[in-house]
């Protein structure tokens, strides 16, 4: 334990004391190089307009060059990866792409992907709105939003090991630890390995997501609402609107846009969620996703790179698409700055 407190705190001390004296040395360097001071007339001139021009670039420059390594290059060599064999050494043209798309298991991760982007986006963002708006109405409100929002700190398998106890099956004639099944059988019923239900087990999985982003698409739309001028308001009042279409036709489309970017970054969280799949089911009855898939490919079964490259690609094209509109949209939002 000490070694690993140690470890850390020499990581920090380093990590940070490098960065400073990166910064430091740098611009001491710029100064050395093009000074300014003692230096009259033109030259003076030239030489602070040459350290405007470096200056900021030996501030993205490192961003630069990180992006580059952890971003571009990964992306290039995924592609690359698409049109090679299983061990990645010879070419293959397109025969991944023509297996990915013929594969019943690649399909039903297509489907089972279309049915997560139907549900999940959807619920977060009108549960979030709801309660955004009804937590705003009361005096504990806060402590409401508190809670709602605290399992967003929770890792997705954190989370997923919870609600795997909720959804825990014992057989018949023993006493149910789980609570979904305890309240099925208190009730008479009959209790079920929930997350092993084809079809219904992709729904008792994205339960768990949307209960960890509700509070995220809840934070985001109550900032927004709180931007509704009051006068708005205060006329539909005057006017004679009830509740109801104060909500939906005053306040929903004044933050339609704030709407739309919640509903878009949770689609993009979507396409790529693999965590709760991997953890509650791998997969197994018929619940499988394109992460995991891809996953499983690329690191299991001998490793097929090729097939696991191909997938990710896949996955890349479906989300640009809509970081693109989301990038567009919060620029909107924002007036372009």
């Amino acid at each position: 334990m000490a070694a690993q407190i140690f470890s850390a705190i020499f990581v920090i001390v380093v990590g940070v004391g490098g960065c400073v004296a990166y910064f430091w040395g740098a611009n001491k360097l710029v100064d050395i190089i093009f000074p300014s001071r003692g230096v009259a007339g033109a030259a003076a001139i030239d030489n602070l307009r040459r350290q405007g021009m470096i200056r900021p670039w030996l501030f993205v420059g490192p961003a630069m060059i990180i992006l580059t390594i952890y971003l571009i290059y990964p992306v290039v060599e995924t592609l690359r990866l698409s049109f090679l064999d299983r061990g990645g050494a010879n070419f293959v043209g397109f025969a991944n792409y023509e297996w990915a798309f013929g594969d019943r298991e690649f399909r039903t991760s297509i489907l089972n992907n279309i049915i997560w982007l139907a549900v999940v986006p959807a619920a977060c963002t009108f549960l979030g709105l709801i309660i955004a708006v009804l937590t705003d109405k009361i005096w504990w409100g806060t402590i409401a939003k508190s809670l709602i929002f605290l399992p967003l700190a929770i890792s997705f398998v954190g989370a997923s090991v919870i609600w795997k106890f909720i959804y825990e099956y014992r057989g018949a004639g023993q006493t149910q630890i789980g609570l979904l099944n305890a309240i099925i059988q208190y009730f008479g019923g009959q209790p079920q390995v929930w997350i092993s239900l084809p079809f219904w087990n992709n729904f008792f999985l994205m339960i768990i997501l949307i209960w960890i982003q509700t509070g995220f698409a809840m934070v985001i739309l109550s900032s927004a609402l709180r931007g509704i001028p009051e006068e708005t308001l205060e006329a539909a009042v005057i006017d004679g609107a009830n509740p109801f279409q104060i909500f939906w036709k005053i306040m929903v489309p004044q933050i339609w846009g704030t709407i739309a970017v919640v509903w878009t970054t949770i689609t993009i969280l979507v396409l790529k969620v693999f965590d709760i799949v991997l953890t509650m089911t791998n997969g197994q009855w018929n619940s499988q996703v394109l992460a995991n898939l891809m996953f499983d490919w690329m690191f299991r079964g001998g490793g097929d790179f090729g097939r696991g490259a191909t997938i990710a690609i896949i996955i890349m094209i479906a989300v640009i698409p809509i970081m693109i509109w989301n990038i567009r949209q919060a620029n909107k939002e924002t007036g372009g700055h």
